[in-house]
């Protein structure tokens, strides 16, 4: 159960500004949600502008283009994917193909799988991952799933930002295929990994019961057109498709999507960036003394090495110079133990460095207000 008055995700500086009596008009930095600082692409402006007669026409109920353009960059065919009105819809999708079964969840994890869930009649169980090193053992999921149709986990996991090896998703891939339970993981953020040997893509061939959920948003800085994707078995996909309202996504993100994945320089400049700041950044939270996660994907979670309430207390002192950071009342398991933040640029990541700076001496000399 989330606290009153805690926002449900990051970017949602209102409630927490009113939270702790501060005006909806103070400037704030916003390492909350996790967005790629280089983006929207900078010819977007001009596309939207040169596509808005478009909107007096219903999009394509089939999607060709964009399903295409998915499907040549991910290596499968057509009818291997669903495109949906970002990665939430994909979560739901995903859940009401078990409606009225049982699930189980990694945590902490997003909390839209649990609500997908609750949405769908599905009884859920949690399968805990132990800080600080929140790993994933297969044959302990595996054990831990028992009697469930549904498993869903993040990778890279959202909010430490670790990613469960491949090797790893291949033996509880086995597993859940001896049980029969459908494994559902959470790719929104796997454009940020470096790797591109550990893509999940080409086990959709050996595995019919992988289901991937991927999101445009997160890496092109577009929550707000809400593009994402669902990969699997053909059939899982026209199971998934007689669930979805008609017309679901909209005809300009729709359109977009084919030049957002031909848009290669702006991936390779993502890379670039993601390879300076991320662990830039990681070192110099640590320099503070700050305990953190580390990460693959762009944010880290962290902690304050003096416990809850001093962790705690970071998130309404940045708050009042202006940053907000992501708090995690709504992360079954952490309740608010730990603080999630995003990589941005390098202006901005010195920028709440320094603050950090003076709120830890702050807190240091026992300053909790």
């Amino acid at each position: 159960m989330i606290p009153d008055n805690w926002p449900l995700h990051g970017g949602q500086a209102n409630p927490l500004l009113a939270r702790f009596g501060l005006p909806e008009t103070l400037p704030v930095l916003d390492v909350s949600a996790n967005l790629n600082p280089l983006g929207p692409p900078t010819w977007l402006a001009d596309w939207l502008a040169e596509r808005m007669t478009t909107l007096s026409r219903y999009p394509d109920p089939d999607y060709t283009e964009a399903r295409t353009a998915i499907a040549d960059k991910e290596g499968v065919d057509t009818d291997h994917v669903l495109l949906t009105n970002g990665g939430a819809e994909a979560i739901f999708l995903a859940a009401a193909l078990h409606a009225g079964e049982s699930a189980a969840i990694v945590q902490p994890g997003f909390a839209e799988y649990r609500r997908a869930c609750a949405a769908h009649g599905l009884s859920t169980l949690d399968i805990p991952l132990a800080p600080p090193e929140f790993c994933l053992e297969p044959e302990s999921a595996f054990r831990a799933s028992d009697g469930c149709r549904l498993l869903f986990l993040c990778r890279p996991h959202n909010p430490t930002g670790k990613l469960v090896p491949r090797r790893a998703m291949e033996r509880l891939l086995a597993l859940t295929a001896e049980r029969g339970c459908r494994l559902v993981v959470d790719e929104a953020f796997i454009d940020f990994v470096d790797d591109p040997n550990e893509a999940l893509t080409p086990l959709l061939a050996r595995f019919d019961h992988l289901i991937l959920l991927r999101s445009l948003t997160k890496l092109h800085s577009l929550p707000g057109l809400r593009i994402g994707y669902l990969l699997a078995d053909p059939r899982i996909v026209q199971h998934a498709s007689t669930l979805q309202p008609a017309w679901s996504v909209n005809s300009l993100a729709a359109g977009l999507v084919p030049d957002l994945l031909e848009d290669h320089d702006f991936l390779t400049r993502t890379h670039e960036w993601l390879m300076t700041e991320r662990p830039r950044l990681h070192a110099g939270l640590e320099s503070l003394g700050l305990e953190v996660v580390p990460s693959q994907a762009n944010f880290f979670l962290i902690r304050h090495r003096e416990g809850k309430e001093a962790t705690r207390a970071l998130l309404p002192a940045l708050l009042r110079r202006g940053i907000l950071i992501r708090h995690t009342e709504s992360f079954a398991g952490l309740e608010g133990e730990w603080l999630r933040l995003a990589v941005l640029d390098a202006e901005s990541n010195d920028r709440l460095l320094a603050a950090l700076v003076e709120v830890l001496d702050d807190i240091g000399a026992g300053d909790y207000v």
